[in-house]
């Protein structure tokens, strides 16, 4: 089973929204980290400038006595008489805040320097827990204005997408209702987009000439059906009055006979083929309000003689009477191409069902093997090699079930053909 379609806009912006989603994911921490490195930058930047602020305004007028007064005076500062590093180091650590009372981390700086003509270590630091609350913030911010953006180029985008394929679904849509024998051309829109334009005008070109190639079709068949009725009327006239001669042979009137049946096949053929022009044509307008059963009652009887020549036997229910609108004459061929078809395809001493329900017509046969459903409704489609049919029958019941917007199915089960008209 293939699997479900989509449509090509869906499928473009799904495209986007994964590329864009894909960017989110890796810009929002890029982001982060990249706001993360110029602030510890700037931080930086502040720890050394209060180092040189002590080291040139404060470290050359200090004394020894005035460090302890000194560290309890600066909070975020201290001198310290251990060994300093021998160059500036700058890094990060967590450290007990009393304040906060709990660990927190800090940027700290430590640097030697020299009060009295001592070397001290010189160490201040900065809480990062504002800046990390601030870079998260604007991390957010920035990932908010990304999902918006894209969001909004999604909708935007599919709102200006649509508009821009409008003339194409309407295109579309034209093609999906034309049917070439209602000779109805599709009209299309005019657009400004070239690519459009030009597949309407492709479009209409190819249903023209297609339209064109149906009417001198349909035409030749009409054409040729009508002038085929009087020879065949000849022909058959010449061979009931040959048949009739006392002096033929055995041989020579199993030959006439033979002929007889031909010109009777193909004197239905062309009867057919004038009917399903006639359909085209739209020839049955008339409609009026019928009764299926009604209907099947009159020509039932000469059904059932048909069938007992085969020793085939016809049983007819009726749980619901169903009244449509239809022409009489294409509902009377629709059933009773039906029945003639499930006597063809019917097995000695087999049966008949006929069922009529509210709305639907149900006619079952005894038969050997299925039919092929595949091309059961084409004209001119043999079930089998001896079949002797016209070929149209079936493709008749189907024009005059889609003229009228039935619906009509086949199955066979149990040894049983069975034909579903749906009204």
């Amino acid at each position: 089973m293939a699997g479900m379609k989509r449509k090509l806009l869906d499928k473009t912006l799904n495209a986007y929204l994964l590329i864009s989603l894909a960017i989110a994911l890796v810009a929002a921490p890029l982001f982060y980290l990249t706001i993360e490195h110029f602030y510890l930058n700037e931080t930086d930047e502040t720890l050394e400038l209060r180092r040189k602020e002590f080291s040139r305004y404060q470290a050359p007028g200090m004394k020894a006595e005035d460090i302890a007064t000194w560290n309890r005076m600066n909070y975020n500062a201290k001198i310290e008489d251990t060994p300093p590093p021998s160059d500036d180091s700058t890094f990060s650590q967590k450290a007990f805040d009393p304040l906060e009372n709990e660990d927190e981390p800090f940027r700290v700086l430590r640097s030697p320097v020299v009060i009295e003509g001592k070397t001290y270590m010189f160490s201040t630091r900065v809480n990062l827990v504002e800046a990390k609350d601030l870079i998260e913030s604007i991390a957010w911010l920035f990932f908010g204005v990304i999902v918006a953006s894209f969001s909004g180029f999604y909708f935007m985008t599919r709102r200006l997408s649509l508009r821009l394929w409008q003339p194409f679904y309407s295109t579309l849509e034209q093609m999906e209702q034309f049917e070439i024998d209602k000779l109805h051309l599709p009209g299309f829109e005019e657009t400004d987009v070239a690519e459009f334009q030009r597949l309407n005008d492709s479009v209409k070109k190819l249903i023209e000439r297609n339209v064109q190639s149906y009417k001198s079709q349909r035409e030749f068949i009409e054409n040729a059906a009508h002038e085929l009725q009087t020879p065949l009327a000849v022909f058959q006239a010449k061979l009931d009055t040959l048949m009739q001669q006392p002096e033929l042979t055995e041989s020579q009137s199993e030959i006439l006979l033979r002929l007889a049946e031909y010109a009777s096949r193909l004197n239905r053929l062309n009867k057919n083929l004038l009917l399903l022009s006639k359909i085209d044509s739209s020839q049955y307008p008339d409609k009026e309000q019928l009764s299926l059963k009604n209907s099947i009652d009159r020509q039932f009887d000469f059904f059932t003689e048909q069938a007992a020549e085969k020793n085939i036997s016809i049983d007819m229910q009726v749980t619901e009477d169903t009244q449509l609108i239809s022409n009489p004459v294409l509902l009377e061929i629709l059933w009773s191409n039906l029945l003639l078809n499930a006597i063809k395809h019917n097995t000695h001493n087999g049966k008949i069902n006929i069922l009529l329900e509210k709305n639907r017509l149900i006619i079952s046969n005894t038969g050997s093997e299925a039919l092929a459903s595949g091309k059961l409704f084409q004209r001119f489609s043999k079930q089998a090699a001896a079949s002797r049919g016209s070929g149209l029958g079936l493709a008749i019941v189907k024009k005059i079930a889609e003229l009228n917007s039935w619906q009509i199915s086949y199955s066979f089960e149990n040894n049983l053909h069975r034909f579903i008209v749906k009204f």
